[in-house]
């Protein structure tokens, strides 16, 4: 008889410790899946906001012709501001050739800077960018308030903002799309706002 009430509370106290390592475990895996959530593009707030309208600029392509930053049919446009000087702004080119690519049906993608024309045209020549509409422009700079690269601003067909911020790898790049589609500022907006309970 006492073997078994030996034997009961040595189960008990099994019990008790699984219990607790489980807790344990599932607090672990909830701080893990906050330390691997997807970080967002960094978003700035100064320039226009989430939901303007994006100034409309028509300039001068260095690769020929002319490109026009604002509403287009059926369209959405990535401008993305580089620098010839910006070795962040290099190692996302083959990134940028990707999206250029898989994503070309809905969207365009527009490399603008500012600075010396020369320096600029070299940069295409040497970084092999002819195959992107290349603006230089102060103002358009100014327009958005870029103060550090890379930048990228996302807008729809109607000209509306739908994302923006400074990109430093592939992640923060893609994030812009997910806001966008996802109807959100920034991804980090939407992981950092409190979860509203449904009924």
């Amino acid at each position: 008889m006492n073997a078994l009430i030996f034997a009961v509370g040595v189960l008990w106290v099994i019990v008790l410790a699984l219990i607790v390592i489980i807790f344990a475990l599932a607090r672990q895996i909830g701080v893990l899946f906050e330390r691997v959530s997807p970080m967002g593009a960094l978003v700035n707030d100064s320039g226009p906001k989430i939901g303007d309208t994006t100034p409309v600029y028509t300039l001068p392509n260095l690769n020929g012709g002319a490109v026009t930053i604002g509403p287009k049919p059926n369209r959405s446009t990535l401008v993305f501001f580089v620098s010839p000087t910006c070795p962040v702004c290099k190692k996302l080119l083959p990134i940028l050739r990707s999206v250029k690519s898989d994503e070309g049906k809905w969207l365009d993608v527009v490399l603008a800077s500012d600075g010396e024309i020369d320096k600029h045209k070299r940069f295409i020549d040497t970084a092999k960018l002819g195959d992107f509409p290349y603006v230089v422009s102060t103002e358009l700079g100014l327009a958005y308030r870029v103060s550090r690269l890379p930048f990228a601003v996302l807008f729809d067909e109607h000209g509306t903002i739908r994302a923006k911020g400074l990109i430093n790898n592939r992640e923060q790049l893609e994030s812009l799309f997910n806001a966008s589609e996802m109807g959100v500022g920034s991804i980090q907006n939407y992981l950092d706002a409190p979860i509203v309970a449904t009924n």
